[in-house]
């Protein structure tokens, strides 16, 4: 992931766009967010994969990705490919409290999810 998105990142910008766009996003996208999210605010992750993450955040956030955001469900698409593949690239440093945080706010955000609705990320995670 492209470095020159991190300038993107920021914790207020990250939530204002998960507070307008993130039912469009859906529980999956969200879910990788918060994983991410809750890995780079963990002090024993290290700069260079919170730079990683911060990066993925970033191109997250920024509104003129690839696909335009704004379509629902396909606006979304490389969002979750990047998101993916910087999970599995700190994957490791997932930890179980982690998730935990994650599937609690996401439960509070969209309720009962099916877990397999969340395979695809939890198999990155792993």
């Amino acid at each position: 992931m492209d470095d020159k998105y991190s300038k993107y990142f920021s914790e207020q910008s990250l939530w204002d766009k998960l507070r307008k766009f993130g039912k469009a996003a859906g529980a999956k996208v969200v879910y990788a967010v918060l994983l991410l999210f809750y890995t780079f605010q963990d002090k024993s992750v290290g700069i260079k994969t919170k730079l990683s993450i911060a990066a993925a955040l970033g191109y997250f956030i920024l509104p003129t990705d690839a696909i335009v955001d704004l379509t629902p469900i396909i606006g979304y698409s490389d969002d979750l490919g990047v998101l993916l593949f910087t999970l599995s690239a700190v994957a490791k440093s997932i930890t179980p409290e982690i998730k935990a945080k994650a599937h609690e706010k996401l439960h509070d955000w969209f309720g009962e999810i099916n877990p397999e609705d969340l395979q695809e990320i939890d198999k990155k995670t792993f």
